[in-house]
């Protein structure tokens, strides 16, 4: 055990996969999000927390930016109940701060708050427990990965050259000898754009093969290619599942990248 950095206890918590990118803006909470869905649809018992705490996302996502977490006491230790969604139990620093107002807090706080977020939440039992990380490579992303037994990392790019080479940052964070977090595989975002007319036509509006590029880099799969539909945003805004109602690719490609992963443990 590494004393400067104990682990969290998750014992109860099977398998813990983060969600990242190396730049904002590429759709990671989107992934994190549905991917989530998708394997709760699956039967899996499922967690999901919002790591990203200058900007999170979740509570709207799923519809429960209105709710608030039971808290209780529990000897000298603050405890949170999560939230459930879809099956899903989630947490998120947005239950507990207004939407209005920043965070301004120093690396050390943004640490020691999502440390609290792991470790003080009663999860109960969890087959699978997702962390959408914020963007980049800093104070929070090195405090999970340190404080966590991780089975695995998911990165998320678009296909454009700019958004590769962030994504790369991201990957070779994980695989740093340091680190040493497995890239279970690439999620491409935005791939392509098929009119509503014309569904069998595709404009590659953000390049072409970035995705692929990169997982054959890092000898990783590439797990799925989203294409870019309105809805899907347009259903995260409102916290409503694309499982119900949305593209059929879209929903193909997320339940495709849960059964890779069930698969894959």
């Amino acid at each position: 055990m590494d004393l400067l950095n104990p682990k969290i206890n998750l014992d109860n918590v099977k398998h813990v996969i983060i969600v990242a990118s190396g730049k904002g803006g590429v759709g990671k909470s989107t992934v994190s999000v549905n991917l989530a869905i998708s394997l709760a649809r699956q039967g899996q018992k499922v967690a999901l927390v919002d790591a990203d705490l200058y900007g999170p996302s979740i509570p709207k996502m799923m519809g429960v930016e209105d709710i608030q977490p039971e808290v209780t006491m529990i000897g000298d230790k603050e405890v949170f109940f999560p939230v459930e969604r879809y099956g899903i139990k989630m947490i998120s620093i947005g239950f507990f701060v207004s939407k209005e107002r920043p965070l301004i807090w120093r690396g050390p706080m943004a640490s020691t708050a999502i440390t609290q977020l792991l470790e003080n939440t009663e999860w109960g039992e969890i087959d699978f427990m997702i962390i959408d990380f914020p963007p980049g490579t800093g104070d929070i992303q090195l405090t999970a990965i340190q404080k966590l037994n991780l089975s695995g990392a998911i990165i998320v790019t678009t296909p454009q050259e700019i958004a590769v080479n962030d994504a790369r940052k991201a990957a070779s964070m994980f695989e740093d000898p340091h680190m040493n977090v497995p890239v279970l595989g690439i999620v491409e975002n935005m791939s392509w754009f098929s009119p509503a007319p014309h569904p069998d036509e595709k404009y590659f509006i953000f390049g072409n093969g970035g995705g692929k590029m990169l997982a054959e880099e890092y000898h990783t799969k590439l797990l799925g290619q989203i294409p870019l539909v309105m809805e899907v945003g347009e259903m995260a805004e409102k916290g409503l599942s694309i499982f119900n109602q949305s593209d059929k690719i879209v929903v193909d490609e997320f339940e495709k990248m849960a059964q890779i992963l069930l698969n894959s443990f």
